[in-house]
C-alpha cells in the first residue's frame, strides 16, 4: 500500500510539471511600406519589447521538487517500521584432511596403507 501512494505521488508531482501552462505563441503582422529595404527610407523602429515570463525555469522547479519529493517518500516508505528477519550466517565448512591408516586387505587378509580423507 505504501508504495501505490509513492507511486501515485510520484506521477502525479511527474505529470503536473508536464501539464504546466505555456505562454501563447507571438505571431506578429509587420507591414511591408513600399520603398522599404531598398534604402530609400529608414526601416520602421522596431515594436517594443513585450515582457513574457520563461516558464523553462517554473518546469526545472517542478522536476527538481519531484526527484526530492520521491527521496523523501521512499526514505519514509522504506524506514525501520518494523523488525526485519536477518538470514543466520551459513555454517563453517567442515575441517577435512587426508591421513595414512591401516585397512585390512580383503584378499589375504593381511593390511595395507591408505590415505582416507578424515573430517570432523
Amino acid at each position: 500500500m505504501k508504495k501505490m501512494v509513492l507511486y501515485a505521488v510520484v506521477a502525479a508531482t511527474t505529470f503536473s510539471s508536464v501539464l504546466a501552462t505555456s505562454a501563447p505563441a507571438m505571431a506578429q503582422y509587420y507591414d511591408r511600406r513600399p520603398g522599404y529595404g531598398y534604402r530609400d527610407q529608414p526601416p520602421p523602429p522596431p515594436p517594443p519589447r513585450r515582457r513574457h515570463h520563461d516558464n523553462g525555469a517554473a518546469i526545472a522547479g517542478g522536476l527538481a521538487a519531484g526527484v526530492l519529493g520521491g527521496l523523501i517518500g521512499g526514505a519514509i516508505a522504506n524506514g525501520n517500521s518494523g523488525p526485519r528477519y536477518i538470514d543466520p550466517p551459513p555454517p563453517p565448512p567442515p575441517r577435512c584432511w587426508f591421513e595414512d591408516r591401516e585397512v585390512q586387505n580383503a584378499y589375504d587378509g593381511g593390511y595395507h596403507m591408505e590415505s582416507i580423507r578424515v573430517c570432523r
